[in-house]
C-alpha cells in the first residue's frame, strides 16, 4: 500500500516515520505545530544507547525515589497540583514496579533499541549527515564502591539475556580514561556498545534529507483531530482546515493525549520536564559520554562543547526556564569533576519528555481507524528508538513484516 500520507509530529520519531514513508514511495506531508526539531530532539543529550533496555519502573524505585520528592531542587520533582491524570499515571507507575514488568519490558526495549542504533548508522551514511555521530561507549559512573558493586547483578543480567553488558573500570582506570574527574571515584561500567550524536545536527540534516526525497515539510501547522468514518481516517483536522489524506501517523511526544481522543484511543503519557546546558568551549571537560546515574545527570561530549542534562519534573506544560533546576545539573557534576562546572543562561534548554508508565512507547494502529498509526511515548529513550520506530511504522503501513514485534508496544496493553 500507498499514497497519501499525513505525519503529525516533526520530532526524531515523526522525521523518522517520514524518512521510512517516503523510501517506500508514499508520498508524505510533516506536520509539526512549531518547527521540525524543536522539541526534545533539539537539546537532548543525543544517546543512542542499546544499553538503556532497564525501565525507570522496578521494584524499590519509588521507595528510592519518594524521599527525593520532598528535598528542596531534586532532581525528581513534582509540582503540587490537582492533576487527575498525573495521579492515574503515578498509580500505574506503580503497577509496573515488578520483575515480571521488567523482564518483559527489557525485552522489548532491546529489539527496538537495536533496529534503531542499525538505522542511525546506515541513514548517517546514506544521507550523508555530518551529525558527530561517534561510538565511543557510555560510562555509569559510581562515586562509591558500594554503587559500583550494586551494578554487577543487573549487568550480569542483561549479559546473561542479550549477549552484550558492561566492562568494569576501576577507579584508576576510570582517572587515566577521564583525567578531568575527582580522585576517589568507585569507579565505572562502560558500555561499549553505545554511541552519541549531536541531535540538533542530525534532525537539520534529516529535515534536508527529506526535503530531497519530496517531502512537503508544513511548519507551524498544529493538528486539532483526525476526520473519517466507518473505520477509516480520510483527514487531519488543523487550525485552518482539513487535509486529505490516505493515512496518517500521530507522533506528537507528549502532546498525544489530545489527539489520541479523536482516534478513539486513550493513552497514559504525562509530560516529564527535562533540562540540559551546553557549555561551549568546554570540550576538553569529557571524552566519552557519562552518567552519574547516582545524581541523575548526564553529561555528552561534542566538538567544541560538552552538554549537561537530565532531571525529571512533572510540573505540566510549564513553559518556564528554573534557574535552580540548571544549577543543580551544574553542582552534580561538580562533585564528580576536579573543577567546579559553571554556567549561565546561554545554552539551557528544556524539553517534555513523553512519558509512559511502563517504559515502552506505542506503536500501533489507532482503534478508531485502521490506516492510523500512533508512535508516541519514547519516555527518556527517544533519541534512541526514533529510526527504528520509523522504520516498523512504516513497514506496518506498506504492509511489510515488520523489524522487531509490535506487540508489547499496542495500544490498551495492560500496565502492570
Amino acid at each position: 500500500m500507498s499514497g497519501k500520507v499525513i505525519v503529525v509530529g516533526g520530532g526524531i520519531v515523526g522525521a523518522s516515520c517520514a524518512y521510512e514513508l517516503a523510501l517506500r514511495g508514499w508520498r508524505v506531508v510533516l506536520l509539526d505545530a512549531s518547527r521540525v526539531g524543536g522539541g526534545c530532539s533539539q537539546g537532548n543529550c543525543g544517546y543512542v544507547c542499546p544499553s538503556h533496555v532497564y525501565p525507570l519502573a522496578r521494584p524499590g524505585t519509588i521507595a528510592s525515589t519518594l524521599p527525593l520528592v520532598f528535598r528542596r531542587n531534586s532532581p525528581f520533582a513534582v509540582r503540587a497540583r490537582l492533576d487527575l491524570p498525573l495521579l492515574a499515571w503515578f498509580n500505574a507507575f506503580r503497577c509496573c514496579c515488578t520483575e515480571a514488568q521488567v523482564d518483559a519490558t527489557m525485552g522489548a526495549l532491546h529489539d527496538l533499541l537495536a533496529v534503531g542504533k542499525a538505522r542511525y548508522e546506515e541513514v548517517v551514511r546514506a544521507e550523508g549527515i555530518d551529525a558527530e555521530y561517534e561510538q565511543k561507549g557510555c560510562l555509569f559512573i559510581s562515586k562509591d564502591e558500594a554503587h559500583l558493586e550494586h551494578f554487577e547483578a543487573d549487568n550480569r543480567r542483561m549479559t546473561e539475556r542479550f549477549g552484550y553488558g558492561a566492562r568494569r573500570v576501576d577507579g584508576r582506570a576510570l582517572a587515566a580514561l577521564e583525567p578531568t574527574l575527582r580522585e576517589g571515584l568507585g569507579g565505572a561500567w562502560m558500555f561499549d556498545c553505545d554511541a552519541h550524536l549531536r541531535p540538533d545536527r542530525y534532525m537539520a540534516g534529516l529535515r534536508v534529507a527529506l526535503l530531497r526525497r519530496g517531502v512537503v515539510v508544513c511548519e507551524g501547522t498544529r493538528a486539532i483531530g483526525i476526520d473519517g468514518g466507518r473505520g477509516v481516517a480520510t483527514g487531519v483536522v488543523t487550525e485552518g482546515g482539513i487535509l486529505e489524506t490516505d493515512a496518517v501517523v500521530i507522533a506528537t511526544g507528549a502532546w498525544t493525549p489530545g489527539l489520541a481522543r479523536s482516534i478513539g484511543a486513550r493513552l497514559p503519557i504525562v509530560p516529564g520536564k527535562g533540562y540540559s546546558v551546553t557549555l561551549a568551549g568546554a570540550e576538553s571537560l569529557a571524552k566519552h559520554p557519562m552518567v552519574f546515574e547516582q545524581h541523575r545527570v548526564a553529561v555528552t561530549p561534542f566538538r567544541g562543547a560538552v552538554r549537561i542534562g537530565s532531571t525529571m519534573e512533572f510540573a505540566g506544560f510549564d513553559a518556564s526556564i528554573r534557574d535552580e533546576r540548571l544549577r543543580l545539573l551544574t553542582d552534580s557534576a561538580s562533585l564528580y569533576f576536579k573543577e567546579p562546572v559553571r554556567a549561565t543562561r546561554e545554552g539551557a534548554w528544556f524539553g517534555w519528555r513523553p512519558m509512559v508508565p511502563d517504559g515502552k512507547p506505542f506503536i500501533d494502529r489507532a482503534p478508531k481507524y485502521r490506516n492510523v498509526m500512533v508512535a508516541a511515548g519514547h519516555s527518556m529513550i527517544g533519541m534512541s528508538t526514533g529510526p527504528g520506530t520509523g522504520q516498523v511504522v512504516a513497514q506496518m503501513l506498506s504492509g511489510e513484516p515488520p523489524a522487531f514485534d509490535p506487540g508489547p508496544f499496542r495500544i490498551g496493553r495492560r500496565m502492570g
